[in-house]
């Protein structure tokens, strides 16, 4: 069965349904809010999202060991369609399949996290205020110091699902969101981080857990990705309920020159 485009949002939910944590970004990108900036493609019962809101795209596949050769199959077939350069977040085992087509930089092994023991939340008190778009300077500010680099997107400010804690009008930690759907009922924390200067307070746990409490009155479960070697962050999340329930990597993906030629060939039969 070849890989095909996907455009039938009901049936892409009825698939990703079957493991709503592992699949809980794809999930989360088929609301409204995200929809526009994806591109999906199926083969039989497994799907991949080209995500792309951001700069580079981004590429999702997950699937458990049962789905894993149906998804390196659809890997396979996409491949000489995909762009030239993006990032990729790929179930274990999935990387040797573009390794013809794609020089790999890997970030690193994480982890897929989901809140499983959500009475642990009440074992933190929870502190911070909503954040809207008023915020924005003040929350790139705190990036800029606290965490470089990371996967903001402004756009998510309008969910009204950042929450930030301040000090002398400053802010100083904060937990928001990469995905928020309560139309198909899940979550993934992302961008939390707190000022180097106030680390060791606890902040990052208040900010956590009262960003929770509001997510859990709309989402059936909250997940999020974290880097595997990153201890205290994984201690963190373990001591508010939350689980490990997967593995997978994250890479930047460069095409190879001696696959561009074939690229574009394929580029044009994109389905």
């Amino acid at each position: 069965m070849p890989v095909r485009a996907e455009h039938d949002r009901d049936a892409l939910a009825s698939l990703l349904r079957r493991d709503p944590v592992l699949h809980a970004y794809q999930l989360g990108d088929l609301d409204d809010f995200f929809w526009p900036y994806t591109s999906w493609f199926r083969r039989g019962d497994q799907v991949a999202l080209l995500y792309h809101g951001v700069t580079p795209p981004v590429l999702l596949a997950f699937a458990g060991p049962d789905g894993l050769p149906e998804l390196a199959a659809l890997l396979a077939d996409l491949a000489p369609m995909l762009p030239a350069r993006l990032y990729a977040h790929l179930s274990p085992g999935l990387a040797e399949v573009l390794g013809g087509w794609f020089a790999f930089d890997p970030a690193g092994a994480h982890l897929r996290m989901a809140l499983t023991d959500p009475a642990r939340l009440a074992t933190v008190t929870p502190a911070g205020e909503v954040l809207g778009e008023a915020d924005l300077p003040g929350l790139r500010a705190l990036y800029a110091v606290a965490y470089p680099g990371n996967w903001f997107d402004p756009r998510m400010l309008a969910t009204g699902q950042y929450v930030g804690i301040r000090q002398a009008g400053e802010l100083v930690a904060v937990a928001g969101v990469h995905v928020w759907s309560p139309t198909y009922r899940v979550a993934a924390l992302g961008n939390v981080t707190t000022h180097p200067r106030v680390r060791g307070q606890g902040l990052a746990a208040a900010v956590v857990a009262a960003l929770c409490g509001r997510l859990r009155a709309h989402v059936d479960h909250v997940t999020l990705n974290v880097k595997a070697d990153n201890v205290a962050a994984v201690r963190l999340y373990r001591r508010l309920g939350f689980s490990r329930v997967a593995d997978y990597g994250e890479y930047t993906l460069t095409a190879v020159t001696d696959s561009m030629s074939s690229r574009h060939a394929g580029s044009a039969t994109r389905p």
